[in-house]
């Protein structure tokens, strides 16, 4: 179907462009029209044209979605921007020539666009809010009402830095162990479908004299080898329905609490999920975000359905007129020392530097956890590779050793 590019006015006066898809020109007038414009033109696409516009398609598709050291970026440029005099239009589009990334390239020119028109910066950043967050959104807005836009934004940029640090290091933490489990689990399907098959001939008609451990792994050798495919989707069949679980509200209540349960992996993130809701907590209390609002959107953020449950149960009670602290002595997600703490900042009005204080030390504690974690799985999944490995060995050298004195 033919593609026509058209420049339109709304009733505010401002000036759009797109492309409509239509049978003929006129009926493409009249879809226009329909949607309240005035139409200035309507132009049928070339072949060039179109070509260039698919082209651009595939090239933003190929890019992937924006990430968090795009938005990173992004307002590190803008607060330097701001800072040394130069507007916030004339920021965005410099920014926005400047960015490589199709897709957030356009995130940038709508932003530019929608703050032409006349709207708050905090407004145009609300049609993205998985991408900016409820917690970029507010201190924004909260910026904008005391006037000191770029300051915030450099407390944003170094939160949203801080963020990116915590998620790769524990990513890294879980690197490791999943190289070497995957390693054993696939020098254990090896051994046991392409090796210990051909010892086979050598064991028959003696099943009788076999050690168990020969015997039990040569039956599952034969199972993995004749029921192969029923195997693999069993294992998919698995992994999908575990999948559809966690996504549920029960299964990831589930999955969050385990996760506090994990003997070796708790404290790591239990620091992770302390230091992330009472830094996200201090920034909006420090912006002069509505205290309701920052008990919302720290719930949200937190990262753990169990922590988002209490700080909305803590906001809860404050509608009620309480304190924050008050909730939190009922809770055992918090050390009693970190709620006592939070109740002194209470008290003596510096909540949000208290709040600071103490995402501080956890963040650092986090480093050091996840140091010691990798540590600690390192060794571990070690001596489980080689358990395993060594039993199968053993299973097929024992009966070799004892065919041979046999012999003897």
């Amino acid at each position: 179907m033919p593609q026509y590019r058209y420049q339109t006015r709304n009733n505010s006066g401002q000036v759009q462009s797109g492309v409509v898809v239509a049978d003929t020109i006129s009926t493409a007038a009249q879809i226009l029209r329909n949607q309240g414009v005035h139409v200035l033109s309507v132009n049928p696409m070339g072949a060039e044209e179109t070509r260039a516009k698919w082209l651009a398609k595939f090239a933003e598709l190929n890019a992937g979605r924006p990430r968090a050291t795009h938005v990173l970026d992004f307002t590190t440029q803008l607060a330097v921007m701001l800072r040394a005099g130069i507007n916030l239009r004339a920021a965005l589009e410099g920014i926005g020539d400047q960015t490589t990334h199709v897709g957030f390239k356009k995130v940038i020119d709508s932003l530019k666009a929608d703050v032409e028109s006349g709207k708050q910066f905090s407004q145009a950043l609300q049609k993205y809010p998985k991408l900016f967050g409820p917690l970029y959104i507010h201190m924004v807005r909260a910026s904008e009402m005391a006037g000191n836009f770029s300051q915030m934004l450099d407390r944003i940029a170094g939160y949203i830095g801080q963020e990116i640090e915590t998620r790769k290091m524990v990513i890294g933490a879980a690197i490791y162990p999943g190289v070497i489990g995957t390693m054993a689990v696939g020098v254990t399907v090896f051994l046991l479908t392409f090796v210990l098959p051909k010892f086979k001939s050598v064991f028959q008609g003696k099943e009788d004299a076999l050690p168990w451990a020969t015997t039990f792994l040569l039956g599952l050798s034969d199972l993995m080898v004749e029921r192969w495919p029923f195997i693999v989707g069993a294992i998919f069949a698995i992994a999908g329905g575990f999948y559809a679980f966690a996504r549920t509200e029960v299964g990831s209540f589930w999955i969050d609490k385990s996760k506090l349960s994990i003997p070796i992996m708790r404290g790591m993130f239990r620091s992770l999920y302390i230091s992330r809701s009472l830094q996200t907590m201090g920034q909006l209390v420090n912006a002069g975000v509505p205290m309701l609002d920052v008990l919302q959107i720290t719930g949200d953020v937190s990262g753990n359905k169990l922590y988002e449950r209490l700080w909305l149960s803590v906001q809860a009670s404050v509608k009620t007129g309480k304190k924050i602290s008050g909730m939190l002595f009922k809770s055992k997600l918090l050390p009693q020392a970190v709620v006592q703490m939070i109740s002194a900042g209470e008290e003596s009005g510096k909540l949000g530097e208290v709040l600071d204080e103490i995402s501080a030390y956890y963040a650092k504690q986090l480093k050091d956890q996840i140091k010691a974690v990798t540590s600690m799985i390192e060794p571990i999944m070690i001596v489980l590779m080689g358990s395993v490995v060594g039993f199968i060995a053993m299973a097929i050298i024992l009966p070799i050793f004892k065919m041979s004195q046999i012999v003897k």
